[in-house]
């Protein structure tokens, strides 16, 4: 009896320590963006770029890899309804035979600002006032491109100038787009405010839906390609990301094209807890010298160095120039004509406004 008593008892015990996990334990939602809308399906290459990158993935026409999207908005939580205005975070996952490809791109060309902002700077009420370059970024946001109808009438845009390059050390700028082949429709604003109230997730049940019926929607991507002797001479810092590429100057070529035809099978572990970072990156795609990219932020892990030392802490002040230290290496001194240009280019970076702002 006793035995059978104590048995039981830890039993028992096991089972409330269970329900203590259950009840106590949660994976916490990401800060942003928290809310996402995504599925699964394939990216096929479509036209030949072989000339301008060794990459694997995108160099035999017709050649596909599996693929994961998450479109999110960047600034409201976990539990926001998803036709409130905001930019659309977009970002995409390539499961290429080499390894993994991650974009993380926006549904507006341009940011607010051309540097990483320490905590500070990012006040809604002072950040327009100070970062007047971002001007477009929130006339877009306050258009009918804040309210898209469903995630499948929304375009991913990287922003960032990434390079595309070659074996023999070769290689050109480009800026990568995907543009919906739904169009761009958009919710008038009674119509959004009736959503968040009758159907939050209303972008998460319309593709859903969709890709259950079979109807898949796609995407169509596109590069816009410069070469550095262009982005020596171009009229403004190829690096601001302010600024677009008029496609005038440089028109779209298309190489590719994404198609979503699977639900997740948990929406919780292959959506909301789906990773990307913009520094996992195929061999031969590579990043250009984007400020934002780099070294001229506060945050982060903590700095065994003087941290910036003296430089300034607040919007519209200027970089000060970076002093290499050594020779090899990432801190070596730079002998190609090019890469002098990059660096100057690069220290000279400042968020002072000018009259290219506005034009």
């Amino acid at each position: 009896m006793n035995y059978y008593c104590r048995n039981r008892g830890s039993r028992q015990l096991q089972g409330s320590d269970t329900l203590a996990h259950f009840n106590r334990e949660r994976i916490p939602e990401r800060v942003i963006p928290a809310h996402g809308v995504g599925a699964c399906g394939e990216f096929e290459l479509t036209h030949d770029i072989s000339h301008l990158t060794d990459a694997k993935f995108p160099n035999d026409i017709g050649t596909k890899s599996k693929a994961l999207i998450q479109v999110s908005k960047v600034g409201p939580g976990r539990g926001s309804a998803d036709t409130l205005r905001d930019v659309r975070g977009w970002a995409l996952k390539l499961f290429t035979e080499e390894r993994n490809q991650d974009f993380v791109f926006n549904d507006i060309e341009r940011t607010r600002y051309r540097l990483c902002l320490t905590r500070d700077t990012l006040r809604r009420t002072s950040l327009i006032a100070q970062c007047q370059e971002g001007i477009h970024v929130l006339m877009m946001v306050f258009s009918d491109r804040g309210m898209p109808k469903s995630v499948r009438h929304v375009n991913g845009y990287s922003g960032h100038t990434y390079k595309l390059t070659k074996k023999d050390g070769s290689f050109n700028y480009v800026k990568i787009q995907f543009k919906s082949n739904q169009g761009n429709d958009t919710l008038m604003d009674a119509d959004a405010t009736r959503l968040i109230g009758q159907d939050p997730d209303n972008h998460l049940a319309d593709l859903w839906n969709l890709i259950k019926c079979g109807n898949f929607p796609f995407w169509t991507a596109y590069l816009q390609v410069m070469s550095p002797e262009q982005a020596e001479t171009y009229r403004w810092n190829i690096f601001d990301m302010t600024k677009i590429w008029p496609h005038a100057d440089f028109p779209l070529l298309p190489f590719g094209k994404l198609t979503l035809n699977k639900n997740p099978g948990c929406y919780f572990t292959d959506i909301e807890l789906a990773a990307f970072s913009p520094s996992k990156m195929v061999t031969d795609i590579a990043p250009a010298a984007d400020p934002i990219y780099g070294p001229y932020q506060r945050d982060g892990l903590m700095n065994a160095t003087d941290n910036y030392g003296s430089d300034p802490n607040y919007v519209r002040s200027s970089l000060k120039p970076t002093v290499f230290k050594g020779n090899v290496g990432a801190s070596s001194y730079v002998t190609d004509n090019h890469q002098q240009w990059v660096a100057g280019a690069v220290n000279s970076y400042t968020s002072e406004i000018t009259d290219d702002d506005f034009a």
